[in-house]
């Protein structure tokens, strides 16, 4: 990995760290429904642009199918869950339970049989459990206990990630960019319905629109786009290594503008998932952060 792309790692980590960020500023506001709208629609919408320059074709009508097959999993399901789960989590809560989509992901592949299950991925699993325990404050009724419905729905949108992975790796011939841009605009058709069930919760000022589309654009499209092309650099295992980062970042995100505090619980229970997630996938992080020169 060259010293650029580390570089660039690190501020996808710190994007991506700061959705969390802009969901627990803006749900309060907009709401669960509206807010995952207005990010897939502001992210649509800059894809859109970008593919009229590249002058790409995203085959809205022939692969409709594909496209809202991936866009319920990969962003409307997950967005409308993280969005109403940070009414009550953190931002490192929140990521700490994002983190666990390559745990999904991998137990759905072994349910499919194209993952294996080693010694390792399975003491990795059982951290997992474990972490979200401890986030719940399952071991400890002295520390902030996490709300276990809040907890849920991160877990349901994890896994709804994990779905829409091993969806992506069996569905062939669609360009990364692509299927990022006409999933997107499926799940600008697929969470209107939501918006009747999940209204608005306040008057939204300008502000706060331009944060949701910040959270749309910076923090989606670019985000995806710059994710895709690290993967295409430096290999998907590294790429990986944002997985861990995330949380680092939301949780200092959360603590430096929100006056966020980390609990005991929070704080170990990021370290156990973190750590069953990186087993699970039996990710190297020595390959992974070898430098090379520019």
């Amino acid at each position: 990995m060259k010293t650029s792309d580390l570089l660039r790692l690190i501020l996808l980590g710190a994007i991506w760290g700061g959705s969390f960020f802009f969901m627990r500023m803006v749900s309060p506001v907009l709401g669960a429904a509206y807010l995952a709208e207005a990010r897939v629609l502001a992210a649509s919408l800059f894809l859109a642009i970008v593919s009229m320059y590249l002058g790409r074709k995203p085959q809205l009508r022939k692969r409709a199918v594909h496209y809202f097959i991936m866009g319920f999993f990969n962003s409307a399901l997950p967005f409308v869950l993280f969005a109403y789960a940070s009414l009550d989590l953190s931002t490192s809560e929140l990521s700490i339970l994002n983190a666990m989509a390559p745990v999904w992901g991998f137990l759905i592949g072994w349910l499919r049989g194209t993952e294996a299950l080693t010694l390792k991925r399975g003491m990795g699993l059982l951290l997992g459990v474990v972490g979200v325990a401890i986030l719940l404050g399952l071991f400890s009724a002295d520390h902030h206990q996490a709300n276990a419905l809040s907890v849920a729905l991160g877990l349901i949108g994890a896994l709804s990630y994990g779905v829409a992975s091993n969806y992506a790796r069996v569905s062939k011939g669609v360009e990364p960019f692509d299927n990022t841009h006409g999933s997107l605009w499926a799940s600008v058709i697929l969470i209107i319905p939501a918006l009747f069930w999940l209204p608005l919760k306040a008057e939204p000022t300008l502000v706060t629109l331009s944060i949701a589309v910040v959270l749309g654009v910076v923090c989606t499209a670019v985000a995806l786009l710059l994710y895709f092309r690290l993967i295409q650099d430096v290999g998907a295992t590294s790429a990986l290594t944002v997985t861990y980062l995330i949380p680092l970042f939301a949780s200092l995100w959360g603590v430096l503008f929100l006056n966020e505090t980390l609990s005991a619980n929070t704080l170990i229970g990021m370290v156990v998932i973190i750590l069953g997630t990186a087993w699970v996938t039996e990710f190297d992080w020595r390959a992974a952060f070898k430098l090379q020169a520019k």
